[in-house]
This record gives structure tokens, C-alpha cells and sequence, in this order.
């Protein structure tokens, strides 16, 4: 099977540009005769490409990269038989097209040198600079012979940590695999196999990651074609079986053509073909595809303003598909994308897809993080059009690192490959890790960020924020409210950790089924097995309550206006001086009082109970019934009791309710030697770490 027959097509490449086929240029054309500013036609094709986005680019480091690396690889073939030069050229070329400055080209020219050739790093440092050096070392494979069955994850390893410190070298990464995909099918199947997993499972993901839309579809359609064949052979006979099928996204977008044209906006409509993997996906989603089932509509415009302007028209002119509205420009998605994207139903029903974005937000989609440049470079030289650079990606501490292309998902990642030394569980926690695609922000009640992956929860959240100091995360603060770990967090949420100030807290083995992310279930599995006795001890069954109770029985400071009457204060809300009381009476000649706010209160007077005068005697003791909101810890019990002892009130009963979701509820009967020390007392107790929330009894109670 020839290369060219595993290749579904490259939908995604910028229109205008065919794919130059290097196989046929030749020899003459890989070493001359020297043409366009004195470059062979093969750099030639790749200048082009270059000058398209970057006019002034000096192309002078580029011909001189060409020459170093064609003389390093002359003698050396592909499998297929080609010069192996035709593979850091189309390599090149992929990136040279998505728009990549000058450096990035270079660095690409000569990314196979140092591993298959005689030239060193310290040659193309010499040759090139630190930050070529730099790309190219972060490219190069790391040898078997060193490193055995775990070279391919400790490479990836390598790859990323350097990916770390400049993006560019990823971007070399996934055009070297593009072109590596395109040519497959040399290899033997089971080799092209291995491959094609390797590339779904690692590559692609990190390509939608980082933005490079152009690349990641083309690198499903490869890596379909190759590990699911018969479906894809039914794709694209669907496909060709609906050859016109743009014809009825041709006529909503003329509609659309005609409606921003009477409205003055000025604007760009495209029909864009969805690529194989994408029209199979919505085949399993949708059943039987219609016409406008195999592309979308894309709308560029100028202005940010302008794709609000576009999406007003075709809301007010088309019957819009609400469910299908998103705004990925007010809140752009975590690899720099931003889009309108909506749909809207034609004069016949037929339902058509649109994006809507600017010319640069078209650029970032297509090339993500590739369109960017140079993160390195000073603002002077990010607004040039060479590509050179000022800053050392190699020692970024010569100055402030001004990096947009950081996000947060790799710092993640990087933090949590530290933590894993074992090549096998590296490779395994970083398919897992890639797998988790989407991602969500949440804010922190103190200010500033997190970035995690859709379905984490706030055990996730502990360790992003926290690192090892969330082994004493005793709960969370979602939007205002208590929650407990488990709580799966959604975009936007502002979450608060709670932490002991006890060192030795430890998580609990329960938070392993809600960690998502790898850096917090290593952190924990670290920590469990280093403290094995806190795995040695299951959780028990649930307990009853335990209930404490002293005789201390003194005579409520009270005095009602109702002779020979046995006063009582509420339970359902403990009153005590200088509450503003109220009181009724019940059965047996007993008054209860109660503070005026009590719910009881509205009660008797629905039943047109009357009230009783009731004061406060002169006596300062008084008793309160208080609730202590806390997670559950070691030793929380005898810290509240010693806290309650030390503000010198008298526990006259208590209950501790069994544990839920890491929350334990203690009710206390606390006989006071005067009310006025009340408030410190609740101070006291809320100061004690794990207790929340501290409060007087405000229960229904259970009899008038």
C-alpha cells in the first residue's frame, strides 16, 4: 500500500496552497540549481510558504539550515526510498504553512540531525544559537540503547518538560508526526498500528490542546484510516456519494452573503467541508446525514464587535437553534480558541452549522499555538514580521517570561511527571491524563484561577491550588456554601479550601474516588503509602449517636408574670440574656420562653396563643444548647471539649452525630457562669480547626 493510499487528504490546509509532492523534485531541485534569492527549488517551496505570512523573514538561516542538513543526511533514505532531507523539508513546509517564524523553521530543518546524523548540539548551538540548540534537543529521540523499553515514554517525558519552556518544540513534534503519518504505509501493519495508537492516544490530543487544529484533523483522519479501515472506507464513500451535498450550505450561504451585505457588515462567508472523522462523528450522533450535515459555514469578519453584529442578523433574519449557541469569544476555551459558533434553519428546514470569527481568531483555530510566534521575544520583536528573537527560551530567567501559551493543563502536567519516576506509570497516567479533553476554570474566594479538567472535583481542586499542604484540606466553599470533597465542580464555581492547621493531617483513602486529575491522585497514593496504618483503617459502619449528659439541672433565669407558674427556657432556641424573649403557656402549668425570633413564636400566635410577660432575673448564669458544624479529624472531639473548658462554660449534655460526607454535626447543652461570655464561647469553638460553623439552636421543636 503506497504512502499517498493512507492519506484521507489534508481538508484543513490553507486554501490557495497545494501539497508539493518533494518525491518529485529531484536532485537537482534538493541541491540546485539555485534559484529564487539563490535557494534550490526544495527550500524554495518552503520560503514561499514562509514569506506568505512573514515578508521580511531573512531567509539566509533557513538556506544555511537547508545546506547543513541536506549534506548531514546525504546517502540516507527513507523507507520509501526517497533522500531522507525530502522528510525534514515536508516537515518544514506543514509548519512554514501554518504560519511558524523563522526559528521554529530552522529549528525544524535540522530536527533529525543530532539523532541520525554525526552533527552535535554543541555544532548547531555554534552554528544556530541557544534557542535552535535548544528546539532541536528537545525534538531528539532518546536511544534504546540507553534506556530500553521505556526510550519512547522517557522521550515523551523529555519532549515535555521542554515543551515547558517553549512551546515550539510540541509544534515540531506534531508536524514531524504529520509527515511521518502521511508516509505510513511503508511500514509493516502492525508497526503502522502501534503508531496510529501512539498518535491518538498521545499526539492528538496534545494538538487540540495546544490549538493546532490544522494538524489534529488531519491526524484523525490518518490515524482512522489506519486502525479503523472499513470505516473509514464507509466515511468516505458517504462522502463521495454526496458530492453535492455543498450545494445546500452554497445557498444558506449566499442567504447569509445577502443579509450581512444589506446590513453593512462587511464579511467573509466560506463553506467548510468537515474532514472524515468528523462527518463519521456525526453520523453515530445523528443517524441519516443530510446535506448540510458534511460542512458549516464560516463567517470572518474584522472587528471583535463585528461576529456579535454577524450573529445579531442571523439570529433576526434565520430561526436560530438556541441549544447549538456558544460563546468561545467572551470565554475563549482553554487552547486559545475563540469563535461564535450557532446554527440556523434555511427557508427548507435544512439546519446549517456557523462559526463566526475574526481573521486573527480564524489564524489561532487553525494554527494555535504555531500563530503565535516566538513567546520569547520582547514586545518590539513579537510585532515584527522576521520572526528573529531577543530572549533565550534555553534560559528564560534573563527576563520576565511573557508566555501566553502556558496553560494551565501543562503546568499540571508537568508537575505531576516529577512525582513519577516509573516510565510505565508515566506513559499510563499521561494517556489517562490526555483523555480528559476538556476543561473547566474555577475561581478562587481569595483571587486568581485554577484551570482543571471537566469533572473534577474539589480534591482536584486542593491539590491545584495547595500541593501537598492539601493532605489537611478539611472541606470546600462552593459559591458561598459548604460542600464536601466529592463535589464535582462546573465552570465557573468559586471554590474555597478549607485546611487544618494540624501538619499532620493526612487525605483519606475515600479521595481516591474523587481525585481526577494525576497530580492529586499521586499526592495522595504518596501520602497513603508512607502512612500505611491510615490505610489499615477502614471506615467503620455507621455509628449511633454518641450522647453525653451531665446532671446539672440549675433554675432558668427567668421571671414571668404568672404566679405559681414552672418556667422553662425553649429548647428549640436556648434562649439567654439579654435575648429578647417572649413566653407561653403549655400544658401542666409550664411556661416556656422563648426568643422573639424562634419560628415557635409564629406558631402560637397562628394558634391564638397569648403571650406572657417574661424579664431576665438578676442571676448572670444562664444555659444554650449550640451546634458545631465540622469535618471529621483526630482528636476534633477533645479539642472542642477543651476549648468549651477553657472559656469556663459546663457541657451539661452533648451528641455527636455519625459522620456524613466527611461532616460531623455536635449538638451541646452548655450551662454558661454568665451570658455575656456567650459570643467568645462561639468564637472559641469556631477557632477550633475542622469546626465551620458555629450556632444556637433554631430547630422546630418537637412539642409546644
Amino acid at each position: 500500500m503506497s504512502a499517498e493510499a493512507t492519506s484521507p487528504g489534508a481538508h484543513s490546509r490553507r486554501r490557495g496552497l497545494p501539497r508539493i509532492d518533494l518525491r518529485r523534485l529531484g536532485r537537482a531541485a534538493l541541491l540546485g540549481p539555485a534559484t529564487r534569492d539563490r535557494l534550490p527549488a526544495a527550500i524554495g517551496h518552503v520560503a514561499d510558504a514562509h514569506r506568505a505570512h512573514h515578508p521580511d523573514a531573512d531567509l539566509a538561516v533557513l538556506h544555511k539550515a537547508y545546506v547543513l542538513a541536506e549534506a548531514s543526511h546525504r546517502g540516507q533514505y527513507r523507507k520509501s526510498g526517497e533522500p531522507y532531507i525530502t522528510h525534514p523539508l515536508a516537515v518544514t513546509l506543514i509548519l512554514a504553512e501554518l504560519g511558524a517564524e523563522t526559528t521554529t523553521l530552522t529549528a525544524s530543518l535540522l530536527h533529525d540531525t543530532v539523532e541520525d546524523t554525526d552533527v552535535t548540539l554543541d555544532q548547531v548551538r555554534a552554528e544556530f544559537g541557544d534557542e535552535v540548540c535548544y528546539l532541536v534537543d528537545g525534538v531528539t529521540k532518546l536511544e534504546k540503547v540507553d534506556y530500553g523499553a521505556a526510550a519512547e515514554p522517557e522521550t515523551f517525558r523529555k519532549m515535555l518538560v521542554a515543551t515547558g519552556n517553549d512551546v515550539r518544540v510540541m509544534s515540531i513534534k506534531l508536524a514531524d508526526r504529520l509527515h511521518n503519518m502521511r508516509t505510513l504505509g511503508v511500514m509493516r501493519p502492525e508497526k503502522q498500528a502501534r503508531i496510529a495508537k501512539v498518535t491518538r492516544d498521545v499526539l492528538i490530543p496534545l494538538a487540540e490542546r495546544l490549538g493546532v487544529q490544522a494538524l489534529k484533523t488531519e491526524l484523525e483522519d490518518l490515524v482512522f484510516a489506519i486502525l479503523h479501515p472499513e470505516e473509514y472506507a464507509q466515511t468516505r464513500a458517504l462522502i463521495a456519494d454526496n458530492a453535492t451535498a455543498g450545494d445546500a450550505l452554497a445557498a444558506i450561504s449566499e442567504d447569509v452573503r445577502r443579509v450581512l451585505r444589506e446590513a453593512g457588515i462587511t464579511a467573509e462567508v466560506l463553506v467548510r467541508p468537515r474532514h472524515s472523522v468528523s462527518v463519521h462523528r456525526s453520523g453515530l450522533k445523528r443517524g441519516e446525514l443530510r446535506g448540510t450535515d458534511f460542512g458549516r459555514l464560516l463567517v470572518l469578519v474584522t472587528e471583535d464587535a463585528d461576529c456579535y453584529a454577524v450573529l445579531g442578523e442571523l439570529h433576526t433574519c434565520f430561526t436560530p437553534v438556541i441549544s447549538e449557541f456558544k460563546d468561545f469569544i467572551a470565554a475563549p476555551k482553554f487552547n486559545l480558541y475563540q469563535s461564535l459558533h450557532t446554527a440556523v434553519a434555511g427557508p427548507d428546514g435544512a439546519v446549517a452549522e456557523v462559526l463566526i470569527r475574526t481573521h486573527r481568531m480564524h489564524k489561532v483555530a487553525e494554527a494555535g499555538v504555531v500563530a503565535l510566534g516566538n513567546p520569547y521575544a520582547s514586545a518590539d520583536a513579537a510585532g515584527g514580521q522576521d520572526g528573529t528573537e531577543r530572549a533565550s527560551a534555553a534560559d528564560p530567567q534573563d527576563g520576565e517570561r511573557a508566555d501566553p501559551t502556558r496553560p494551565g493543563w501543562l503546568s499540571r502536567l508537568l508537575k505531576w511527571q516529577e512525582a513519577t519516576t516509573d516510565s510505565d506509570a508515566f506513559w499510563a497516567t499521561l494517556r489517562d491524563d490526555l483523555a480528559q479533553d476538556a476543561e473547566i476554570t474555577v475561581f478562587r474566594a481569595e483571587g486568581g484561577l485554577l484551570g482543571l479538567p471537566a469533572g473534577a472535583s474539589c480534591v482536584d481542586a486542593a491539590y491545584a491550588q495547595h500541593g501537598e499542604a492539601a493532605h489537611g484540606c478539611l472541606g470546600a466553599r462552593v459559591n458561598g456554601r459548604l460542600a464536601p470533597l466529592s463535589t464535582v465542580l462546573r465552570d465557573g464555581d468559586t471554590v474555597q479550601l478549607l485546611l487544618a492547621q494540624d501538619a499532620a493531617s493526612g487525605p483519606s483513602p475515600q479521595w481516591l474516588d474523587h481525585a481526577r486529575t494525576p497530580a492529586a491522585r499521586i499526592a495522595i497514593t504518596g501520602w497513603l503509602t508512607a502512612h500505611p496504618e491510615a490505610v489499615g483503617t477502614p471506615d467503620a459502619a455507621p455509628r449511633a449517636a454518641l450522647a453525653v449528659t451531665a446532671d446539672r439541672r440549675g433554675e432558668p433565669n427567668a421571671v414571668v408574670d404568672l404566679p405559681g407558674a414552672t418556667v422553662r427556657l425553649a429548647g428549640c432556641c436556648t434562649p439567654v440574656p439579654p435575648d429578647a424573649v417572649t413566653a407561653f403557656s403549655v400544658r401542666g402549668g409550664v411556661v416556656t420562653v422563648h426568643r422573639q425570633e424562634c419560628r415557635a413564636v409564629d406558631r402560637m400566635r397562628a394558634l391564638d396563643r397569648r403571650p406572657i410577660p417574661v424579664s431576665w432575673g438578676d442571676a448572670p448564669e444562664c444555659r444554650v444548647t449550640l451546634y458545631a458544624e465540622s469535618f471529621g479529624r483526630p482528636r476534633l472531639l477533645a479539642d472542642l471539649t477543651e476549648a468549651i473548658a477553657t472559656a469556663g462554660a459546663a457541657i451539661v449534655a452533648a451528641t455527636v452525630e455519625p459522620p456524613s460526607e466527611q461532616r460531623v454535626r455536635h449538638t451541646y447543652t452548655l450551662e454558661l457562669p454568665d451570658a455575656a461570655g456567650l459570643p467568645g464561647l462561639m468564637r472559641a469553638m469556631r477557632d477550633v480547626p475542622g469546626v465551620y460553623d458555629v450556632s444556637r439552636a433554631q430547630q422546630q421543636p418537637a412539642t409546644a
